[in-house]
């Protein structure tokens, strides 16, 4: 018996699996919470240019000195160039005087609280409306309640988990990182729909030879998908490390793929397994 059929044929004690990292990554996303980019909180975000090698500390605290403000963060340095995130309104003449001889300031951007403020609305009604026109779109496909709540449930649980990983890793919420959420409901449902009209509407063969068909299919485009993101992530950090948004990207969708194959293999073909079973 291979992997896949024993998998198949104990599939029940595993529907388990991505429902306890879901409720974990709930804990983890209500007791540390996700951190918000400066996009989304509001404050400032400059580049220097430095003029003498320093330890990423010390430009730090010259700057918190200089602006009087503690909340500043050194985010990278490379190729005598710096990238600095501030917490908080900053002016830019401040900020200019308080890198004099450390630097020279190549571009500088300040988000406001009004405009921070309707970003994170804005972020609110994407997602939302992005579940909800998902949720339609699933419903009329399938004009099954069971099948079609097993896609919804596994995509929930998707953006769940890496909504934790980003809890988890300190991964900032953004506009970069929530264009990643969004793609990962896409995929999922993607992933699902491949899995659910596979195992649901086709006839030919058993339910057990074409969920395994499914798989070999699902897990190909996932290990693809991996693997491109993987490599995109370790491409920007090594050699453009500046490009802070597809890292950021990368990685948000790394831990979304990787708790796609839980919830659609584990949760959603089991479900769709017990359902079908039932039925007969």
């Amino acid at each position: 018996m291979s992997i896949l059929e024993r998998f198949l044929s104990n599939y029940k004690p595993l529907i388990a699996v991505p429902v306890i990292i879901t409720l974990i990554a709930v804990a983890l996303i209500a007791t540390h919470g996700v951190t918000e980019n400066i996009d989304l909180k509001g404050g400032s975000n400059a580049v220097i240019q430095l003029e003498k090698p320093i330890s990423s500390s010390d430009l730090q605290n010259i700057i918190a000195k200089g602006i009087n403000n503690n909340q500043v963060d050194v985010t990278s340095i490379a190729n005598n160039q710096a990238t600095i995130q501030i917490s908080g309104p900053t002016n830019v003449s401040t900020f200019v005087n308080a890198i004099s001889g450390t630097g020279t300031l190549l571009s500088f951007q300040s988000v406001g609280a009004l405009l921070s403020s309707q970003a994170l609305s804005q972020v609110y009604y994407a997602l939302a409306f992005a579940f909800l026109f998902m949720s339609i779109t699933v419903f009329i496909v399938f004009r099954n309640i069971v099948p079609s709540v097993a896609v919804i449930l596994a995509a929930l649980s998707d953006i769940t988990i890496a909504l934790g990983g980003m809890s988890l890793f300190g991964i900032p919420l953004g506009v970069a990182s929530v264009g990643a959420l969004l793609m990962l409901i896409g995929y999922s449902v993607d992933t699902d729909i491949l899995l659910t009209t596979r195992v649901l509407k086709r006839r030919e063969g058993t339910i057990n030879e074409r969920a395994t068909n499914a798989m070999k299919t699902g897990f190909t485009m996932a290990a693809a998908a991996i693997g491109s993101m993987v490599t995109l992530y370790l491409v920007v950090i090594i050699f453009i490390p500046f490009a802070q948004t597809l890292s950021l990207i990368a990685s948000v969708l790394i831990i979304g793929l990787i708790a796609d194959i839980l919830a659609t293999w584990l949760m959603n073909l089991g479900i769709l397994k017990w359902y079908m079973e039932d039925r007969r």
